[in-house]
């Protein structure tokens, strides 16, 4: 990391996931709009406390009781997601085995490699998604996102998303797929259209959910399953919304 900030700054674990970005642009990694994306999100988590509320929490646990009760579970991995928490994506999607595939907006075949390289760094076997094939996109995408991979996005009954766009969330749950997003913005399209949204900073929801879904791997199928039957996501983001606009918590 090109710049070391010092553990006693009080805004030191903000300033280490932005300097994490920055080191992931200069890398090829992340592009520049993702570091726009960050810092919208970076807002929204002043205003949660920069904390997981009990919503949060509650709606990760019935995203990795989903996960683990799905057949073909997929998790979608962008740059700023490789770069923010390649290490714990993979772990996660080992204890819920889950697929992983990379997906861009801004798209080229070096970006594909370099993320894919970095999650093999980091203990990924497969990794779907480097190469694209125009034969398989999903239908109402208009980027190059709607490119996916048959073993992966194409196949899956079920797509967690990192830091995601609203019209590919959409696209994938008219393609009959639950998806689960983590969206610090309550009100984004991509919130709106999950089936489970996780009003979380990513940082903090992944490794809650690697925790949850250790706790959950022994359970039932259909208790699983049960708990996401009586989810409701609109009362998951009404609470979160509720927090922001009292702006519980306070950030230095």
């Amino acid at each position: 990391m090109a710049k070391k900030i010092p553990k006693g700054h009080p805004r030191y674990l903000s300033l280490s996931i932005r300097e994490k970005l920055v080191h992931g642009l200069k890398k090829g990694i992340v592009v520049p709009h993702g570091l726009l994306a960050h810092g919208r999100g970076e807002a929204f988590d002043y205003l949660l406390g920069e904390r997981t509320i009990d919503a949060a929490l509650n709606a990760e646990k019935v995203a990795c009781s989903l996960l683990l009760g799905s057949k073909d579970p997929v998790i979608s991995v962008n740059g700023n997601v490789a770069t923010l928490c390649c290490k714990e994506i993979v772990e996660l999607s080992r204890v819920v085995n889950a697929k992983l595939e990379v997906n861009l907006y801004h798209r080229s075949q070096k970006r594909s490699r370099l993320i894919g390289k970095m999650l093999r760094r980091n203990g990924a076997i497969i990794v779907l998604g480097i190469q694209s094939d125009p034969r398989f996109f999903i239908e109402g995408i208009s980027s190059d996102r709607k490119f996916v991979d048959e073993k992966g996005l194409i196949s899956a009954d079920t797509v967690l998303l990192g830091l995601e766009d609203g019209d590919r969330t959409e696209a994938l749950v008219n393609s009959g797929k639950k998806v689960i997003s983590v969206d610090l913005n309550p009100l984004s399209r991509t919130s709106q259209a999950s089936t489970i949204t996780i009003v979380d900073n990513l940082v903090r929801a992944i490794p809650n959910m690697i925790n949850i879904a250790r706790n959950l791997s022994n359970w039932d199928k259909s208790e699983l399953l049960r708990l996401v039957s009586e989810f409701d996501n609109k009362l998951n983001l009404l609470h979160s919304m509720n927090i922001i606009r009292n702006g519980a918590g306070s950030s230095t």
